[in-house]
């Protein structure tokens, strides 16, 4: 199985790319900084044109949307810049959608499936304020997921929306509540079990159905 995954440089991504190589899999990971297989600034619309020609006989099995930034995190409501939201929607929603752009010809020829990483943060039950930008984002992210779901139904892709848990990574910090090994392992069974018959889902990483 060929696996694509996003922001495979470091955290719950770079875990993924591991368990998924330990596993036997072929397995393309990008960061924004050169370090994993392929250079991608998710935000890049040229960078992507460079990785979908480098990749263009290559079907893609699972692509895994997992790049993306959360630059509010302890700001105070006199925070949140303008710029800041731009490039917070640039990396976690724009940049998912040119992911899938620029690679649904390789998704295309394998009918693969699509996996967005989102967060319960995205949800409209959950307001305890604050991480504006992020939540905001993330709940675009979510809605992005939910319509490629129906437009690429007829293509055979099916699309999932994930919220990975609270993770002990940079950017959940060490206080989270699961390990990046606890993550993936319940991430890599939704992926597994995403089909048609589930595809728009939003679930956490251990399979709960969570609320919009």
């Amino acid at each position: 199985m060929h696996i694509v995954i996003t922001g495979a440089n470091r955290g719950i991504g770079r875990s993924l790319a591991d368990h998924y190589r330990a596993r036997g899999h072929d397995v393309t990971g990008t960061a924004r900084d050169g370090s994993s297989d392929l250079a991608l600034d998710v935000t890049d619309p040229a960078q992507h044109r460079t990785v979908a020609s480098l990749l263009e006989d290559r079907p893609i099995d699972l692509l895994i949307c997992n790049a993306g930034v959360y630059l509010d995190k302890g700001h105070d409501i006199d925070g949140y810049p303008a710029e800041m939201w731009a490039q917070s929607f640039a990396a976690n929603v724009t940049g998912v959608f040119l992911t899938v752009q620029a690679l649904l010809p390789n998704l295309q020829a394998s009918k693969g499936k699509i996996a967005i990483m989102s967060s319960q943060m995205a949800s409209h039950t959950r307001a305890p304020g604050g991480s504006y930008i992020y939540r905001a984002s993330k709940a675009a992210a979510l809605n992005l997921g939910r319509n490629l779901a129906t437009d690429l139904r007829a293509d055979g892709i099916a699309v999932g929306i994930y919220h990975p848990g609270w993770v002990q990574t940079d950017m959940g910090g060490p206080a989270a509540e699961i390990t990046t090994d606890q993550a993936v392992e319940g991430l890599t069974d939704r992926f597994e079990a995403l089909s048609l018959d589930s595809s728009g889902c939003f679930e956490t990483w251990d399979g709960r159905a969570h609320a919009y």
